[in-house]
């Protein structure tokens, strides 16, 4: 059993009789290295859950997605994903850079199915990594710590529509984020987006909010 129970954690399991289950579940479902399965399920998936610690020690999640692949499984014990274009802030990267211990949640609402994986990661601008992710800043590696899978029973079942345009795809242009044409944001967007931003032109918030709001497929 790799999953660790604190005090807290087995005060719960005595007080709602789940101790000899929680151990059960933790010897079955646990493991320290990616097997088939898991690898074929992270690596077919399109998204994923990512938790960081900030230097307050205050965690926080975020959504990374892409196309089918955007994450790999190198070996039994290390992964990589790619940190594409984002808002700016580099919340989820600085946080990295910080306090390498991080959580991932891989969840598929089609079948349902969810994994779990903790371990400690790393962020590199290397052209050996950076070669496998047209326009990715970065590309994070994560060494494994332990994974599990969760029951899914309450996952809800949905089926997707279609692929986000803005992923970077070899075969085309990715488009300029419909936010970054925003008039309010022009004045500080980096050279590269507002040159983008300028020859599309400018939108007012409330336009963009409408959009977004409506559901419109350029949002």
């Amino acid at each position: 059993m790799t999953i660790h129970y604190s005090n807290e954690h087995r005060a719960l399991q005595e007080k709602f009789g789940t101790t000899k289950m929680a151990d059960r579940i933790a010897e079955l479902a646990s493991h320290v290295e990616f097997n088939d399965d898991a690898k074929g399920f992270i690596e077919h998936s399109e998204m994923f859950f990512l938790t960081t610690i900030n230097d307050k020690g205050e965690p926080t999640v975020s959504y990374k997605g892409g196309d089918i692949g955007f994450v790999k499984v190198l070996d039994s014990k290390t992964l990589i994903f790619p940190s594409y274009d984002g808002n700016g802030m580099f919340l989820s990267m600085g946080n990295i850079k910080g306090n390498a211990n991080i959580g991932m949640l891989f969840i598929s609402f089609e079948m349902p199915h969810r994994i779990r994986v903790q371990g400690t990661a790393s962020i590199s601008q290397e052209s050996t990594l950076l070669e496998h992710y047209k326009e990715a800043d970065f590309v994070v590696t994560v060494k494994l710590s332990e994974l599990w899978q969760n029951c899914p029973r309450y996952i809800p079942k949905y089926e997707k529509v279609r692929n986000s345009r803005y992923v970077p795809r070899a075969e085309c242009e990715t488009p300029l984020a419909e936010w970054k044409r925003v008039d309010l944001l022009q004045d500080v967007l980096p050279p590269a987006d507002l040159a983008k931003a300028q020859a599309k032109g400018t939108i007012d918030i409330m336009e963009w909010v409408d959009k977004i709001q409506s559901g419109a497929d350029d949002a």
